[in-house]
């Protein structure tokens, strides 16, 4: 997969919240857990681990919701205060953001290279093998930073 000349750009439904994303993300996947299958109305979100330092918010004002996930963890979960489109969250790992790949104007560079918490995805979700999967979710992100990796650069 070819990734595109950085920076790239995001934003909201409405276009009020605009991003910048300076770099790569560290990864690209599909999450299917019950929370993000309720905040994005369908089976699964895309989600892009981007370093905080790659990350520049342009405009726009946000509201946010403080999740408690099972793990106890919390998460600050950022939505446009307009339009309410979920563009992306804090994670309690220091030092990034997840990002809703949709949200970005291009997506077409973003493919998925795994998947977490498979054990809840819909019954009619397809899961490729082949891909770096996990029934729940993740401490250590590594394995899909490393997937990310070998699929941006195919040629090291």
């Amino acid at each position: 997969m070819d990734l595109p000349n950085f920076p790239v750009e995001g934003g909201c439904q409405c276009g009020a919240v605009r991003y910048r994303l300076k770099a790569s993300p560290l990864a690209v996947y599909n999450c299917h857990c019950k929370d993000c299958q309720r905040f994005s109305g369908a089976g699964w979100s895309m989600s892009m681990i981007v370093r905080d330092e790659d990350f520049e918010l342009r405009s726009g004002r946000l509201e946010q919701y403080r999740r408690t996930a099972d793990s106890g963890n919390v998460i600050v979960m950022n939505f446009c205060a307009h339009c309410h489109g979920w563009v992306w969250n804090d994670p309690p790992a220091p030092g990034i953001k997840v990002v809703r790949a949709g949200t970005l104007d291009d997506i077409d560079w973003a493919a998925p290279v795994g998947n977490i918490w498979t054990d809840s995805k819909a019954a009619w979700a397809e899961i490729n093998p082949a891909l770096t999967n996990f029934p729940k979710g993740i401490a250590d992100r590594q394995p899909l930073y490393d997937a990310w990796t070998r699929s941006t650069h195919k040629d090291t």
